[in-house]
């Protein structure tokens, strides 16, 4: 029964194993670089996994609620406690065994105790006779002596006659009872091996129905599971995600280039990246539609747009827009308080003097995450406030940005701004660190 319970508890552990495991990897490949059929393909692990976790919890059930309740009831009428200690059976074959030897054991002894008065009397005698014999060769000795070592030696060999006798006659009542005994005896054995070959055949019987719980491949449903695996993973078609991900991400992609626009400010094209986007957005080109009041017109580049802004300049960006990103993101629409805002960034440009070459990085744009004026920008997506959470840990992450956090498994930290769509949360730390991390790598303090 600890057996079987151990194995239980080690396919339990299994199964929690890899549900673990698949909940883990499949957020990982999801929120990961992967696309297409080939994601589909590896997503199929993961579903392997859980479908192979509860194969296994089925298991777990079988050995507790079947194996082991079959050995714990068959326990229960075999063998019957006493109020004493130990099992009615084991005192019975005994009692049994003690009953049988009973009558040859008592004939036994007395052959023992004949044996032993026999040896005896012949003992005695032989000390008698060697008295005898040196007492004539002593010439001190008297006649009434040597006449009473002579006696002796006659009674000495009359009492070896007679426990000879009485040995010989035990052996022979002895020998008459023990085909008895043997037969007596060969009868109690025979009920022990009829209760043995019970208890070795249902052993027999509970090894079989457990190695039938444990062989899964003879499980239709399990090989279901790696048939279906290895339909997924041949699905996958290197061609058809090359065509995928040019239709969507690459040159076959639906474009929005540049056009002249009028001074009005135009609500639809008025899209803003947030931070975490305009990062995820370094590997491509992000072209910028830029009008000005005098007769300069931006040249897109590959990393930054390059104007030529003379001092007394009024500037007015219509659209930070990037073609390469999904249709799908709707960037957010701009207020009359966000134009009010922008007027008072484009008059405080008035007195500003600008290089003939500048940047889109942070450090130079003025409609960055924080305007001239120290405050914060009305176009960053992450301003919204969001309710503060205390947070742990599940693993350990290293910031690759600067505006990244770095923490341990098991440390705490404060949530300040739920996830956003690339799967970012904003947090501090509790050394009053702010900054970003991955939303999956940690839970909720209960």
């Amino acid at each position: 029964m600890n057996c079987i319970h151990e194995r239980a508890r080690i396919e339990k552990g299994y199964a929690q194993q890899l549900t673990e495991w698949a909940k883990r990897w499949k957020q990982l490949v999801e929120k990961g670089p992967q696309y297409g059929t080939v994601e589909r393909a590896w997503c199929a692990f993961m579903s392997e996994a859980e479908k192979v976790s509860e194969l296994h919890l089925e298991v777990k059930g079988s050995l507790m609620n079947e194996d082991f309740e079959k050995v714990k009831n068959w326990q229960k009428e075999a063998f019957h406690k006493q109020m004493m200690g130990g099992f009615k059976e084991t005192k019975e074959a005994e009692d049994g065994f003690r009953k049988a030897q009973k009558p040859w054991a008592k004939k036994l002894k007395e052959v023992e105790a004949a044996k032993k008065a026999y040896h005896a009397a012949c003992k005695e005698e032989k000390l008698a006779i060697s008295r005898e014999t040196n007492s004539k060769a002593d010439p001190a000795l008297n006649p009434e002596q040597l006449k009473k070592l002579q006696d002796k030696v006659e009674r000495s060999k009359q009492d070896v006659l007679k426990t000879k006798e009485k040995y010989e006659k035990s052996l022979k009542e002895l020998d008459s009872v023990t085909p008895q005994y043997m037969e007596n005896m060969e009868q109690v054995f025979e009920q022990c091996q009829q209760f043995e070959e019970k208890r070795l055949r249902f052993f027999r019987e509970v090894l079989l129905e457990v190695q039938k719980h444990l062989d899964l491949s003879n499980v239709a449903s399990y090989k279901n599971i790696y048939r279906e695996l290895e339909q997924n993973i041949k699905t996958a078609d290197a061609v058809e995600d090359l065509r995928w991900f040019r239709a969507n991400q690459g040159p076959g992609m639906s474009m929005n280039w540049p056009q002249f626009e009028d001074d009005e400010w135009s609500a639809d094209l008025n899209r803003t990246l947030s931070r975490r986007e305009k990062k995820k957005a370094s590997d491509g080109v992000t072209l910028t539609g830029i009008n000005q009041t005098g007769d300069q017109v931006s040249q897109p580049n590959k990393h930054s747009s390059s104007l030529s802004v003379q001092s007394n300049t009024v500037q007015s960006v219509q659209s930070s827009y990037n073609p390469f990103e999904d249709e799908e993101d709707t960037g957010s629409t701009v207020s009359e308080k966000e134009d009010n805002k922008i007027k008072n960034v484009s008059s405080y440009e008035k007195n500003q003097s600008y290089p003939a070459d500048w940047s889109d990085e942070e450090s130079n744009n003025p409609f960055s995450s924080t305007d001239a004026n120290g405050d914060t920008n009305p176009f960053d997506e992450d301003a919204s406030p969001a309710m503060e959470v205390r947070v742990r840990a599940l693993y350990d992450y290293e910031g690759q940005e600067q505006d990244e956090l770095s923490f341990k498994a098991g440390d705490e930290l404060t949530k300040m701004e739920n996830e956003d769509e690339q799967g970012w949360c904003k947090g501090r730390l509790d050394n009053g660190q702010v900054g970003l991390y991955p939303a999956n790598y940690v839970e909720p303090i209960q």
